[in-house]
C-alpha cells in the first residue's frame, strides 16, 4: 500500500502508474475518480520471467549475479511448500530453490 500511495503522490497528470507481478490487492487502493480526473493510467501484469530465465539463471547459480536483493530465503526442493507459505504470510519476499 505505501508504494501505491507514493506513486499517486509523485505521478504527473497524464502519467502512468505501473506494477509488475501479481496484484496483492483486489482493488486499487486509490480512487479511480482521482485517476480519471488527472488522466492517470494504472496498469501492470505478471513479470515476463520466462523471457529472461535461460540467460540469467546460469549467472545466478554460478554467482555472477547476486540475487540477494530479491531472494531473502533459500531452500531445497523439500522446503518448497514452506517457502510458498512464508511468501503468502509475508515472512519471505522471494524464495530461491536450490535443488
Amino acid at each position: 500500500m505505501p508504494a501505491y500511495e507514493q506513486a499517486v503522490g509523485v505521478v504527473r497528470p497524464g502519467g502512468v502508474i505501473s506494477r509488475v507481478g501479481v496484484p496483492q490487492y483486489e482493488e486499487a487502493p486509490i480512487g479511480f475518480a482521482s485517476l480519471f480526473r488527472h488522466n492517470i493510467r494504472l496498469t501492470g501484469g505478471p513479470a515476463p520471467v520466462r523471457a529472461d530465465i535461460e540467460e540469467l539463471l546460469p549467472d545466478i547459480l554460478d554467482g555472477t549475479i547476486e540475487p540477494g536483493k530479491v531472494f531473502d530465503t533459500t531452500t531445497d526442493l523439500d522446503g518448497v511448500p514452506a517457502g510458498y507459505r512464508d511468501m503468502d504470510e509475508r515472512k519471505s519476499l522471494k524464495v530461491l530453490i536450490k535443488p
